[in-house]
């Protein structure tokens, strides 16, 4: 196992990633007064949206739904009706039946919704539920202009106006589904009296006065059956089961009145629940008419054979029967007592078949209710009756076309079927039971010629009063039981809370407006300044030019505030003069020591400020006591002659091409000591190859010999070729970058010249770089801006002047 070397430095580790974060922090500091400024906006546009938006809060109870019970589920699941049995089926139909427009309806007929009542408030209308100083009537078998707000005011007790706010109003006509729209309707002139109806031709309502006040003003809004139906089975209401494990379900109902909400949700549950029930007595109702219309006939029958009885015993003066005959009877009433209910089970099979037939399942009769113990029928024709009930509720709201309509019809026809098969079956059974029966009776009624005639009548008569006295009772008894079950019915279901309201409104949400105002109003300045700085094409960032360019920085000059480019010259004490006593000092640890050095400046394009950087550089050599040259290079824009007040007509150009011959004749003296000029000279036709030439070569070799340091003002690299080939006569290479200025595809033109070993003495400056870049971290010339120099004294001073001025002194 490697061990580390305690004589081995530890490696640094790269700090890149901090000073990204670093720059990132001072740019945002940079704009903090932008971030405060869009804060302030965007907090007051959250205030200003609280405070004027409606709130909605939320109304939430609980409902017990009971888990279906069903003791023949396997036998469904084999006809494929078995999904319908389970728990997640049913606690789905709950949730539709209870979000059903049949529901909804039922509800809204018990709760006064179809007038809305508003308070005018600044930008808001507040609605009033219940506490209105008017109530207003509408006659909905007349035309209404629905669903826009109309304004009433009154200035008495006794009358009132009315004007339509809204521009677009629906004509709601009645016994008709259809609703059209009408623009801008025009209100009425006339006054109303209070109590009286207001007759328009689209409009009947009266208004009542309920409040004490004898003056104002309220906004209506007259709500349609639609409207408010599809409003309360839309998202405004959620339901949902509370847990997986259990079948309570959650209504949530969003809405800007509470009180309202919590009148709606309960009064739902109350109509689902009455729904319920009604259901349940349906099957007892139909069992009590169909035992009532057997018992009619019964009635009728059995009056008249106790009739005939009483008659026949008056007039025979017959009363008993004899021991033979006793036992004859009793034999005969036992089978023809189960006789009559077979008969009686055949004629509801067959009744029942009708109804399946014609598809008619409002008025059939569950078997248990008469009495007919069969289990697989009793359950098949509750589930027949249970899928009906599911049809008629997605029919409220779907068409039958509908995947969910055509899959509850396509069991309702299984079911059918089945229930049809299984009737088919039954009824010959019945039938042969009843055969047989009969044909029990018969050989014992071949017994009573042993009897005498009277007392075989008798018997006969007896017989028949019997059975529909017997058959009467077992039908009274199935309809007190049914009654008992119809009074005694309970839903299964019910509510386990009641309708609370949540105080906290859900819209808008305070902390969370006020949170997404706060990010916003920080992200969207930082956010602009990033994207702008991320499209900005100039390089406007020191460190960013270090990271990016293969060269290495070596000093950035603070843009100047001074006319002329005499800066060094001029203001020995500025920033701009120390920063270049400070390329002066890093370029001694480059050039060799006591010897003579060919400075060569140059950049990219024209304007960066190669000139002036030629220039201050060859001031502040001359200044520290070197004979300096400064040799102008730019033969196509001749300048530096014009700054120290020289003539152009000799120079450089006159000397290369040979117009010139003595050197010393070129060489101009500036009004400072240690500094020399060679100025351009005119344009020569042929640039290029005059500063190829070998006399350019031998020039810069005399001149050092002659000079401490040679600043040579070259033309830029990146429109012209001879300052390449000027690199190879120069000690070193300054490239100029100007702040805010030079193209950021500059710098992959400099690496590429690195790349090819062109640049391999070449250093850069960062040029012109502003005050504010300074303070920001994006400069290198330490104390600009801290009153260190000559002008940040001077600003001070200014700024103590203005203060002073302020203060009044």
């Amino acid at each position: 196992m490697n061990q580390p070397d305690p004589q081995r430095p530890p490696v640094a580790v790269p700090e890149e990633d901090l000073i990204d974060v670093k720059d990132l922090l001072l740019q945002v500091w940079r704009i903090r007064f932008y971030i405060l400024l869009s804060l302030v906006i965007t907090l007051s546009l959250a205030y200003l949206i609280i405070r004027f938006s409606v709130p909605v809060y939320q109304v939430s109870s609980k409902f017990f739904v009971k888990e279906k019970e069903s003791s023949l589920s396997g036998i469904f699941e084999t006809t494929g009706l078995g999904m319908m049995g389970g728990d997640e089926m049913v606690l789905g139909n709950q949730m539709i039946i209870l979000k059903s427009r049949p529901i909804a309806e039922a509800a809204l007929d018990r709760l006064d919704f179809d007038v809305e009542y508003y308070q005018e408030e600044v930008f808001v209308q507040k609605e009033l539920y219940q506490k209105t100083p008017i109530a207003v009537e509408v006659d909905w078998t007349h035309p209404q202009l629905a669903n826009g707000l109309i304004r009433i005011r009154w200035s008495d007790r006794q009358t009132f106006t009315l004007s339509y706010e809204d521009t677009e109003f629906n004509q709601i006509f009645p016994d008709s589904d259809s609703r059209e729209s009408l623009e801008d309707p025009a209100s009425p002139s006339q006054t109303f009296r209070f109590g009286d109806w207001v007759e328009l031709p689209m409009n009947r309502f009266r208004v009542g006065l309920t409040g004490a006040d004898s003056e104002g003003e309220l906004l209506i809004r007259l709500r349609d059956r639609y409207g408010l139906v599809n409003q309360y089975t839309g998202e405004n209401l959620q339901i949902s089961p509370m847990d997986k494990q259990s079948t309570i379900l959650e209504l949530i109902l969003k809405t800007a009145t509470p009180s309202k909400g919590q009148d709606y949700l309960n009064t739902l549950q109350a109509v689902y629940l009455e729904n319920e029930l009604q259901e349940k007595n349906t099957m007892a109702t139909n069992t009590i008419d169909f035992i009532d219309a057997q018992l009619v006939v019964l009635s009728d029958s059995l009056m008249y054979i106790e009739d005939r009885l009483e008659s026949f015993r008056s007039n025979n003066a017959t009363y008993d029967i004899s021991s033979e005959g006793s036992a004859i009877f009793d034999q005969l009433k036992e089978l023809e007592t189960e006789l009559a209910q077979e008969k009686f089970k055949r004629q509801y099979f067959q009744q029942l078949r009708r109804y399946l037939q014609r598809e008619d399942y409002n008025q059939i009769v569950v078997p248990s209710g008469l009495g007919i113990e069969d289990p697989i029928l009793n359950t098949l024709i509750e589930n027949l009756l249970e899928l009906q009930a599911e049809k008629s509720m997605h029919a409220s709201r779907l068409t039958e076309i509908s995947p969910p309509v055509r899959e509850v019809n396509r069991k309702i026809s299984d079911m059918n079927q089945s229930i049809l098969e299984l009737l088919q079956n039954v009824d010959q059974n019945a039938q042969l039971l009843i055969t047989d029966l009969e044909e029990r009776i018969a050989r014992i009624e071949r017994t009573f010629g042993s009897l005498p005639q009277t007392e075989q009548n008798l018997i006969r008569i007896q017989r028949e009063f019997s059975l529909n006295e017997e058959l009467y009772t077992f039908l009274q008894e199935k309809r007190a039981e049914s009654a008992i079950t119809r009074a005694s019915n309970t839903p299964s279901n019910k509510i386990v809370e009641t309708a609370l309201v949540n105080r906290n409104p859900i819209s808008p949400k305070k902390a969370l407006t006020f949170l997404i105002a706060l990010i916003l109003g920080g992200a969207i300045p930082v956010g602009f300044s990033l994207l702008r700085n991320y499209f900005n094409t100039k390089i406007k960032d020191g460190k960013e030019l270090e990271r990016r360019s293969n060269l290495t920085l070596l000093s950035s000059i603070n843009q100047s505030e001074e006319k002329g480019n005499l800066v060094v010259l001029n203001h020995p004490r500025s920033g701009v003069t120390e920063a270049f006593r400070s390329l002066r000092a890093n370029l001694n640890f480059i050039l060799p020591r006591d010897q003579p050095s060919v400075i060569m400046i140059t950049s990219s394009i024209s304007g960066e400020g190669k000139t002036f950087s030629s220039i201050n550089l060859a001031s502040v050599y001359a200044l520290s006591g070197k004979k300096t040259l400064l040799i102008g290079c730019d033969l196509r824009k001749p300048r530096i002659f014009d700054d120290f007040r020289l003539k152009n007509k000799n120079g450089l150009s006159t000397y290369l091409s040979g117009q010139e011959t003595e050197l010393t004749a070129v060489i101009q003296a500036t009004d400072y000591e240690h500094l020399d000029v060679i100025a351009s000279g005119p344009i020569p036709p042929n640039p290029a190859e005059l500063l190829i030439t070998d006399r350019f070569r031998e020039l810069l070799l005399e001149m050092r010999e002659c000079y401490d340091t040679i600043i040579l003002d070259t033309p830029p690299v990146g429109l012209v070729s001879e300052s390449l080939d000027l690199l190879q006569l120069a000690d070193v290479c300054l490239f100029v970058v100007r702040y805010n200025y030079s193209q950021k595809q500059f710098i992959e033109h400099i690496n590429t010249l690195k790349k090819q070993q062109i640049l391999n003495k070449a250093y850069l400056i960062f040029n012109g770089v502003e005050k504010k870049a300074h303070r920001y971290g994006y400069g290198y010339g330490y104390g600009y801006g801290y009153g260190y120099y000559a002008e940040d004294q001077e600003e001070k001073k200014s700024w103590k002047n203005w203060l002073g001025k302020g203060r009044g002194v």
